[in-house]
Protein backbone atom coordinates (compact mmCIF):
# COMPACT_ATOMS: atom_id res chain seq x y z
CA UNK A 1 0.00 0.00 0.00
CA UNK A 2 2.84 2.40 0.89
CA UNK A 3 4.47 1.74 -2.50
CA UNK A 4 1.22 2.47 -4.31
CA UNK A 5 0.81 5.77 -2.45
CA UNK A 6 4.42 6.69 -3.17
CA UNK A 7 3.89 5.90 -6.86
CA UNK A 8 0.82 8.17 -7.00
CA UNK A 9 2.72 10.95 -5.22
CA UNK A 10 5.61 10.72 -7.70
CA UNK A 11 3.20 10.72 -10.65
CA UNK A 12 1.48 13.85 -9.31
CA UNK A 13 4.79 15.67 -8.97
CA UNK A 14 5.95 14.66 -12.45
CA UNK A 15 2.61 15.69 -13.97
CA UNK A 16 2.99 19.21 -12.60
CA UNK A 17 6.60 19.75 -13.62
CA UNK A 18 5.79 21.27 -16.98
CA UNK A 19 3.42 23.98 -15.78
CA UNK A 20 4.59 27.40 -16.88
CA UNK A 21 4.89 30.11 -14.23
CA UNK A 22 4.93 32.88 -16.82
CA UNK A 23 8.52 33.85 -16.02
CA UNK A 24 10.22 31.08 -17.98
CA UNK A 25 10.52 28.67 -15.05
CA UNK A 26 8.33 25.71 -14.17
CA UNK A 27 5.67 26.41 -11.55
CA UNK A 28 5.17 23.83 -8.86
CA UNK A 29 1.74 22.32 -8.53
CA UNK A 30 -0.30 23.63 -5.59
CA UNK A 31 0.90 22.09 -2.36
CA UNK A 32 4.26 20.98 -3.73
CA UNK A 33 7.45 21.99 -2.01
CA UNK A 34 10.15 23.98 -3.76
CA UNK A 35 13.07 24.06 -1.33
CA UNK A 36 16.31 24.15 -3.28
CA UNK A 37 19.83 23.42 -2.17
CA UNK A 38 23.06 24.67 -3.70
CA UNK A 39 23.70 27.61 -1.40
CA UNK A 40 25.13 30.92 -2.57
CA UNK A 41 26.36 29.66 -5.96
CA UNK A 42 22.93 28.33 -6.97
CA UNK A 43 21.13 31.43 -5.69
CA UNK A 44 23.56 33.78 -7.48
CA UNK A 45 23.19 31.77 -10.70
CA UNK A 46 19.39 32.12 -10.49
CA UNK A 47 19.65 35.87 -9.89
CA UNK A 48 21.88 36.17 -12.99
CA UNK A 49 19.38 34.16 -15.03
CA UNK A 50 16.59 36.52 -13.93
CA UNK A 51 18.38 39.69 -15.11
CA UNK A 52 16.07 41.77 -17.23
CA UNK A 53 13.27 41.26 -14.71
CA UNK A 54 12.98 42.81 -11.23
CA UNK A 55 13.28 40.29 -8.38
CA UNK A 56 11.79 40.23 -4.88
CA UNK A 57 13.69 38.00 -2.43
CA UNK A 58 12.06 37.12 0.87
CA UNK A 59 14.11 35.63 3.73
CA UNK A 60 11.92 33.55 6.04
CA UNK A 61 11.91 30.66 8.50
CA UNK A 62 9.15 28.28 9.52
CA UNK A 63 9.56 29.24 13.20
CA UNK A 64 9.14 32.98 12.49
CA UNK A 65 5.64 34.31 13.24
CA UNK A 66 6.01 37.53 11.17
CA UNK A 67 7.28 35.40 8.27
CA UNK A 68 4.21 33.19 8.49
CA UNK A 69 1.93 36.24 8.65
CA UNK A 70 3.29 37.81 5.45
CA UNK A 71 3.60 34.59 3.40
CA UNK A 72 0.05 34.85 1.94
CA UNK A 73 0.81 38.44 0.87
CA UNK A 74 3.90 37.27 -1.02
CA UNK A 75 2.03 34.35 -2.62
CA UNK A 76 -0.74 36.63 -3.90
CA UNK A 77 1.67 39.31 -5.14
CA UNK A 78 3.73 36.69 -6.96
CA UNK A 79 0.60 35.39 -8.71
CA UNK A 80 -0.64 38.90 -9.58
CA UNK A 81 2.73 39.99 -10.94
CA UNK A 82 3.55 36.74 -12.74
CA UNK A 83 5.67 37.42 -15.82
CA UNK A 84 6.55 40.95 -14.68
CA UNK A 85 8.37 40.44 -11.36
CA UNK A 86 10.23 37.32 -10.23
CA UNK A 87 10.11 36.11 -6.63
CA UNK A 88 12.55 33.94 -4.68
CA UNK A 89 12.55 32.75 -1.10
CA UNK A 90 15.47 32.16 1.25
CA UNK A 91 14.75 29.80 4.16
CA UNK A 92 17.35 30.75 6.78
CA UNK A 93 18.36 29.17 10.09
CA UNK A 94 15.63 26.57 9.83
CA UNK A 95 15.22 22.82 10.19
CA UNK A 96 14.73 21.51 6.65
CA UNK A 97 11.85 19.16 7.57
CA UNK A 98 10.04 22.05 9.31
CA UNK A 99 10.59 24.30 6.28
CA UNK A 100 9.23 21.65 3.91
CA UNK A 101 6.17 21.13 6.11
CA UNK A 102 5.55 24.88 6.21
CA UNK A 103 5.79 25.10 2.40
CA UNK A 104 3.25 22.27 2.14
CA UNK A 105 0.90 24.27 4.40
CA UNK A 106 1.58 27.66 2.76
CA UNK A 107 2.62 27.00 -0.85
CA UNK A 108 4.05 29.85 -2.89
CA UNK A 109 4.46 29.89 -6.68
CA UNK A 110 8.23 30.37 -6.52
CA UNK A 111 11.21 28.45 -5.15
CA UNK A 112 13.02 28.98 -1.87
CA UNK A 113 16.69 28.27 -1.25
CA UNK A 114 17.81 26.55 1.92
CA UNK A 115 20.20 28.84 3.83
CA UNK A 116 20.97 27.27 7.23
CA UNK A 117 23.96 29.52 7.97
CA UNK A 118 22.54 32.68 6.33
CA UNK A 119 25.23 32.71 3.64
CA UNK A 120 22.65 33.69 1.00
CA UNK A 121 21.06 36.27 3.30
CA UNK A 122 24.50 37.84 3.68
CA UNK A 123 24.52 38.59 -0.06
CA UNK A 124 21.75 41.16 0.43
CA UNK A 125 22.67 42.22 4.00
CA UNK A 126 19.61 40.41 5.30
CA UNK A 127 21.10 38.61 8.31
CA UNK A 128 19.72 40.90 11.03
CA UNK A 129 15.93 40.51 10.97
CA UNK A 130 13.33 37.85 10.26
CA UNK A 131 11.79 38.26 7.80
CA UNK A 132 13.78 40.42 5.40
CA UNK A 133 12.75 41.33 1.87
CA UNK A 134 15.28 42.42 -0.76
CA UNK A 135 14.39 44.17 -4.01
CA UNK A 136 16.57 43.86 -7.11
CA UNK A 137 16.13 45.95 -10.25
CA UNK A 138 16.17 44.63 -13.82
CA UNK A 139 19.97 44.95 -13.94
CA UNK A 140 20.34 42.66 -10.93
CA UNK A 141 21.31 45.47 -8.56
CA UNK A 142 20.07 45.41 -4.96
CA UNK A 143 18.04 48.61 -4.57
CA UNK A 144 16.26 48.19 -1.23
CA UNK A 145 16.16 45.91 1.80
CA UNK A 146 13.20 45.84 4.18
CA UNK A 147 14.16 44.41 7.58
CA UNK A 148 11.14 42.95 9.36
CA UNK A 149 7.74 41.83 8.23
CA UNK A 150 5.00 43.46 6.20
CA UNK A 151 1.92 44.23 8.26
CA UNK A 152 -0.25 44.52 5.16
CA UNK A 153 -0.28 43.33 1.58
CA UNK A 154 -0.90 46.94 0.51
CA UNK A 155 2.49 48.02 1.92
CA UNK A 156 4.24 45.07 0.26
CA UNK A 157 2.54 45.93 -3.03
CA UNK A 158 3.63 49.57 -2.74
CA UNK A 159 7.24 48.54 -2.12
CA UNK A 160 7.19 46.14 -5.06
CA UNK A 161 5.89 48.97 -7.27
CA UNK A 162 8.50 51.38 -5.93
CA UNK A 163 11.60 49.17 -5.88
CA UNK A 164 11.06 46.16 -8.17
CA UNK A 165 11.32 48.08 -11.46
Amino acid sequence: MVRVLALFACAAVVAGCGADSGDGRAKAPAGSVQLRSGGKPAFQRELRELRGKPVVVNKWASWCSPCRAEFPFLARQAEQRKGKVAFLGVDAQDVESDAREFLREEPVPYPSYSDPEQDIAGLFNGKVAFPATAFYDRAGKLVYLKQGGYASERKLSEDIGRYAR
